[in-house]
């Protein structure tokens, strides 16, 4: 398995959750690491993404100021920290594999590996 995404689960409006994307060795040394989420009968949108070195990170409008996207080279994974979630913020959250982040971050088609979803749902 070259990515893995955990963390999701069921939290009220206004908390938090943490997201992990478990990746290998292989992986993380070669590839930006981009954040992707689909709400029910929507299509799948771009949230985040960062790069190796330097760290650039890109951040969808509707998220920045509440979500930050980090990495931590020595465990092989990427977090996604989301606070003050909001209902529209439910949907099934991805971590993908592709080339440094830039402005075209949110194609899907950049993307060379991708983990299985984490359910993140925020209702009360």
């Amino acid at each position: 398995v070259q990515l893995q995404a955990s963390g999701g689960g069921l939290v009220q409006p206004g908390g938090s959750l943490r997201l992990s994307c478990a990746a290998s060795r292989f992986i993380l040394d070669g590839y930006a690491i981009g954040w992707f989420r689909q709400a029910p009968g929507k299509e799948r949108e771009g949230v985040s993404c960062i790069s190796g070195s330097p760290s650039t990170t890109v951040y969808t409008d509707s998220v920045k100021g509440r979500f930050t996207i980090s990495r931590d080279n020595r465990k092989a994974t990427v977090y996604l920290s989301m606070n003050n979630l909001k209902p529209e913020d439910t949907a099934v959250y991805y971590c993908a594999a592709g080339p440094p982040a830039d402005s075209t971050y949110d194609r899907q088609d950049r993307y060379d590996y991708w983990g299985q979803g984490t359910q993140v749902t925020v209702s009360s």
